[in-house]
């Protein structure tokens, strides 16, 4: 989408019309009762997932998330993954990979923990991780409670990718 793009249909008036704020609703309905399908994916129950989906929208912490819904901060970071949020590992992609080999049979657990670097919780959480997808259906519920986190800025600036100066063009 270019310049000419935004600016077609544009018209100068002699007034300004008030117009207010735009809301914008793409979430059809109760969070907790869209997730309620979907409950045996989920490692707590819908109403406790929507309020960690919820903070987690607002920029809280998973450990902060999982004590407003009353759920160990484990099973928080489990339902954000299952509901297709990224970066829920703790470990490095290296880290992930020796998980992949130990769930593969190809390393023994004591020699995997090893080689992680992590703790029993990080190697537990990204085991879970490597060993369990994200649930379409609950990925595509949990975007619009997450729209308004960082998702939506980045689909907004690539939408407007053409219209916005490269810094080697301040010059």
């Amino acid at each position: 989408m270019g310049l000419s793009d935004i600016a077609a249909g544009i018209e100068v008036t002699a007034r300004q019309e008030e117009r207010g704020v735009a809301a914008v609703d793409a979430t059809g309905g109760d969070l907790a009762a869209r997730l309620s399908p979907h409950a045996d994916a989920l490692a707590c129950t819908p109403e406790a997932a929507a309020v960690v989906l919820d903070t987690h929208a607002r920029g809280v912490s998973v450990g902060e998330s999982a004590r407003e819904a009353g759920v160990a901060p484990m099973t928080a970071a489990r339902v954000l993954h299952r509901c297709g949020v990224a970066g829920v590992s703790p470990l490095s992609p290296t880290g992930r990979r020796v998980v992949r080999d130990w769930l593969a049979g190809e390393l023994s657990r004591v020699d995997a923990l090893e080689l992680t670097g992590g703790d029993e919780a990080a190697f537990a959480l990204a085991s879970y991780v490597e060993s369990h997808d994200p649930v379409p259906e609950l990925a595509d519920i949990a975007r619009g409670a997450l729209e308004g986190g960082g998702n939506a800025s980045v689909e907004k600036r690539d939408a407007l990718g053409e219209t916005m100066t490269a810094a080697v063009d301040l010059r």
